[in-house]
């Protein structure tokens, strides 16, 4: 593998925690500038106020536990 392959490999390593990286930054911002966050958790959708308060919006069904690879069809 040459050099430039390997830079690249380690570069797409870091795309999960970079794009975690920045779904908190979004997530905080939103809440920094007065607006509220829809978060998912506890087996519903919650709306997140920027004081912390959560209000309950909406149930969901719980999470499929699925091995990698999996197809699904949905609809």
């Amino acid at each position: 593998m040459s050099d430039s392959e390997k830079a690249l490999d380690y570069l797409e390593q870091q795309i999960p925690s970079l794009s975690a990286a920045a779904v908190d930054v979004a997530y905080w911002q939103a809440l920094a500038a007065g607006q509220k966050v829809l978060v998912s958790g506890e087996g519903g959708i919650f709306s997140v106020s920027p004081d912390g308060s959560r209000t309950f919006v909406k149930a969901t069904e719980k999470p499929l536990s699925l091995p990698v690879g999996t197809r699904v069809k949905i609809g």
